[in-house]
C-alpha cells in the first residue's frame, strides 16, 4: 500500500533565530485542503571544515548558511539541514553503531528508524543516478552503495547511500535517497546542523526526488526575514518577473557542473555604466570553465579574475573621495575579497554607494546599499571598522566559475522553474513580502 501523503499545499510559518522564513511546501500529485504548519528555520554561521565541499565549491573560514529543521525516519528524528542549491546529494551525519546509548543532536541514528533502507551497489540508484557526484560512488565490503564527501580542509567523510522518510510538518515523503555519513572527528560542537539538503538539478537532489516543479525564495536585507516556497507560487501581486533561461548541456565537460542552476552572463554595470568586458570572459570555454550559477549555499558572489578586476577598478574609481581604502596589501577577506575600506566606527551609516548590476540574458540583478559592503567581524584598525566589497575573485579560490551567492540575492524574488527551465527575478522588499504572505494564512 502506498504511504499516505498529506495535503498538496502546506504553509509553514517559521519563527527562528536571526532569520525568519516562511516555507510553503506543495506536493503536486495529491489534492486536498490547505493546511498551516509550523517549522523552525534559521541562519547559522558554519565553521570551517564542518560541511563537506566538493571540488567546485568555495572554501571559507566561515559561511552564513540557511538551515531548515525537518524530521527523518520512523519514528521521526529531528534534524537540521543546510539548504544548498549548489549540491545534489542530501546527507546526514549518522551514528552507524548498534549502541543504544543516548546520541545527542545533531546525529541521525539509522538503527532507530524502521523505515531506513540501505541501497545496494548493484541498484540502478547507485549505478546510474550518481553520475554527477564529484567523487564517484563505489561498492563497499557489504555490497552497499558507498559515497565519499570531501571537506574544505582536505579531509573527507564516508558513508552509504540509503533511503528513509523525510517529513516537512505533516507532509510525509517516503523513500528519499540520502547519504548516511560517518560523523567526522572534525565536527564542531558549536554547530547544530545534522547535514545538508541538496537542491540542485541532479537526479538525487531533493527537488528532483519529490518532483517539485518550482521553488522560490525571497530574503530580506534588513532584518533577515524572508520566505522560501517549494512548489507553485503567484508573484503577480508583486510585479512581473524577468526570466533568464537555464543553460543545459548533455555532454560532460571537465569544469562544467551540469546539475547547477546555470544562466548566461552578459555583463556588469556600476551605477549605469556598462563595463567594457569581452564576451570571451563571460561564456564557458570548451572545457566548461566560466559557467555562471546561482548558489544558495554560498554567501557572497565570486567572479573570474578579468571580470572581477574590471568591477574592482570601476567601483574603486567611483568611491574615491567617499570612502578610505584599507591600504594593506597583505589583507584579503575570505581568501578572495581584496577591496576593503576603513569606515569610522562613529558613522551611523555608510555613505551612498554606486550600485552594481549583474546583467543576464533577459534579466538583471541590481545590488545596492548595504549589500555591497560587509563588515569584517571583529576587525578594527584604529577607530575604524573594516568593510569589504561583497564580490571576490574566484581565481584566488581555484574555482573556474562565476558564483552568485545568497548575499547578492537579498531583496530579490528568486523563482526556479524546473518545468520551463528558467529562473525568474524581480526586485522586492522581502520583509513586506513575508508580511503579506503571512497575512494570507
Amino acid at each position: 500500500m502506498r504511504p499516505k501523503t498529506t495535503c498538496n499545499n502546506h504553509t509553514i510559518l517559521i519563527p527562528c533565530f536571526n532569520l525568519a522564513i516562511l516555507l510553503i511546501l506543495q506536493t503536486p500529485l495529491i489534492m486536498c485542503e490547505a493546511k498551516t504548519l509550523t517549522l523552525p528555520l534559521k541562519s547559522q554561521v558554519i565553521p570551517s571544515g564542518y560541511l563537506p565541499r566538493p571540488p567546485n565549491k568555495l572554501r571559507f573560514n566561515h559561511n552564513v548558511s540557511l538551515t531548515i529543521s525537518i524530521t527523518v525516519g520512523t519514528p521521526p528524528q529531528n534534524v537540521s539541514m543546510v539548504i544548498d542549491t549548489g549540491s545534489e546529494l542530501s546527507w546526514l551525519h549518522c551514528n552507524n553503531t548498534n549502541t543504544t546509548r543516548f546520541i545527542p543532536d545533531p546525529i541521525f541514528n539509522p538503527n532507530s528508524s524502521s523505515s531506513y533502507l540501505p541501497i545496494s551497489c548493484s541498484s540502478s540508484t547507485c549505478t546510474t543516478r550518481t553520475r554527477d557526484f564529484p567523487i564517484p560512488a563505489s561498492c563497499d565490503s557489504n555490497n552497499l552503495c558507498h559515497a565519499t564527501l570531501s571537506y574544505a580542509d582536505a579531509s573527507s567523510s564516508e558513508g552509504n547511500l540509503a533511503s528513509d522518510t523525510f517529513g516537512f510538518g505533516s507532509s510525509v515523503n517516503p523513500g528519499v535517497v540520502f547519504g548516511c555519513m560517518n560523523s567526522p572527528f572534525t565536527t564542531n560542537p558549536d554547530s547544530n546542523t545534522t547535514g545538508l539538503m541538496g537542491m540542485n538539478l541532479g537526479s538525487l537532489s531533493l527537488v528532483s526526488q519529490i518532483k517539485i516543479p518550482k521553488f522560490s525564495y525571497c530574503i530580506s536585507g534588513s532584518d533577515f526575514s524572508g520566505i522560501l516556497l517549494l512548489g507553485e507560487s503567484n508573484f503577480s501581486w508583486g510585479g512581473s518577473l524577468n526570466y533568464t533561461s537555464l543553460v543545459q548541456i548533455s555532454t560532460p565537460l571537465p569544469y562544467f557542473d551540469r546539475s547547477a542552476y546555470t544562466v548566461r552572463f552578459k555583463g556588469i554595470k556600476v551605477s549605469d555604466k556598462l563595463l567594457n568586458i569581452s564576451d570571451n570572459f563571460l561564456v564557458p570555454d570548451h572545457t566548461g570553465a566560466g559557467q555562471t550559477m546561482f548558489d544558495l549555499g554560498t554567501q557572497f558572489t565570486f567572479l573570474l579574475g578579468p571580470v572581477y578586476n574590471a568591477l574592482r577598478d570601476e567601483f574603486l574609481n567611483q568611491t574615491i573621495g567617499t570612502l578610505r581604502v584599507l591600504d594593506d596589501p597583505n589583507f584579503v577577506f575570505q581568501i578572495a575579497m581584496d577591496l576593503c575600506y576603513r569606515v569610522p566606527m562613529n558613522w551611523s551609516e555608510v555613505p551612498e554607494l554606486p550600485s552594481v548590476s549583474l546583467v543576464f540574458e533577459g534579466a538583471e540583478m541590481r545590488i545596492s546599499g548595504d549589500q555591497l559592503l560587509y563588515r569584517v567581524p571583529g576587525l578594527v584598525r584604529g577607530n575604524d571598522s573594516i568593510y569589504c566589497l561583497t564580490f571576490g575573485n574566484s581565481d584566488l579560490l581555484g574555482v573556474e566559475a562565476f558564483i552568485i551567492g545568497h548575499h547578492q540575492q537579498q531583496n530579490m524574488w528568486m523563482e526556479f522553474d524546473l518545468v520551463e527551465h528558467r529562473v525568474g527575478l524581480a526586485h522586492a522588499q522581502c520583509d513586506l513580502v513575508g508580511q503579506k504572505l503571512l497575512g494570507l494564512r
